[in-house]
Order: C-alpha cells, then structure tokens, then sequence
C-alpha cells in the first residue's frame, strides 16, 4: 500500500514522530507548513494576545493559508497517515486547512496527535467532518517524546 505521512509540527515533537512512522513504513513524507509561520511567542497559550490565543477565540480566524499544496503523485496514495499537535483539545488548525484542500476519496487515513499532557479528544473525528471522504480509522494520541518501540509498534500493527 503506498504511504504518504504529512504532519504540522509546531516545536518539532510532531516532526520527529512523523519522520519515525515514514522510517518504519518506507512511506514519503510531507511537511504542512503554514504561509506564515508560528513563532514561540504566537503559541504562546498562556498570552491572550498571541497568534494561536486570538485564533482559537476566533474560528474565523484558523483558515490558515498554507505554502505548497501540490503533492505530486496525491491520486496514487492509498494510505494518509497525518499527525498534528493538539491545541486546545483539537487538531492544529493548519491541519484543518490542509484537510479541507484535498480529495480524500479512496484513501485510507491514519490520523495521530502529539500532544504533552491532552488526548487525542475528537480530533480525529472532526477531522473526518472536514474531509467529507475517505476512510478514516480511529486516531492514535502519542506523548510528544514517545519511545521509539511505541511509535515501532503502533506501525508495525498497520
């Protein structure tokens, strides 16, 4: 089955997981990058006043233009697998954003978050909601400096 991994990493956490799975899947990786970056004072949670405080008060601010969209060769995936922080208790919205710009019709989606202290939530699932396609399986939450067997274990039950 050909595997594409794409992930939003924010600190790096998500990244090294993501770049674990596509080591242990042989799969290609794709990186979401949002058109303008976050910076450490932009997730700032604590702040009100910072980047990711003011979107997540604001849905209308979460639409999140991404860089490079184009993927080549999208159509002859068979499996997605895609990872994204958790920022209050849902996926990262750039994640949202990458979502809602592909065709995920005859894939299989393999969502995991990286998250310090939350769960995976229904993250998952509204993701799904976003994607209105696809065959998406029940998300895996991995702590943000998972062991390397964990991340070998989940891969190797795929």
């Amino acid at each position: 089955m050909k595997t594409l991994v794409c992930y939003f990493s924010a600190e790096g956490h998500t990244k090294k997981i993501a770049e674990e799975i596509a080591k242990n899947l042989e799969a290609n990786i794709y990186e979401i990058e949002p058109e303008k970056p976050y910076t450490k004072e932009d997730l700032d949670w604590t702040n009100s006043d910072s980047r990711a405080s003011k979107e997540n008060d604001n849905p209308e601010l979460r639409n999140i233009e991404l860089k490079n969209l184009d993927i080549p060769n999208w159509d002859e995936y068979e499996r997605i697998i895609i990872g994204y922080p958790i920022w209050w208790g849902i996926a990262a919205w750039p994640v949202n954003s990458f979502v809602k710009s592909k065709d995920w019709t005859n894939k299989t989606v393999l969502p995991f978050c990286v998250s310090h202290s939350s769960g995976l939530g229904d993250s998952d699932l509204l993701l799904k909601d976003d994607a209105n396609a696809g065959d998406w399986q029940e998300g895996i939450r991995f702590y943000q400096d998972a062991p390397v067997a964990k991340i070998k274990s989940w891969t190797d039950s795929l």
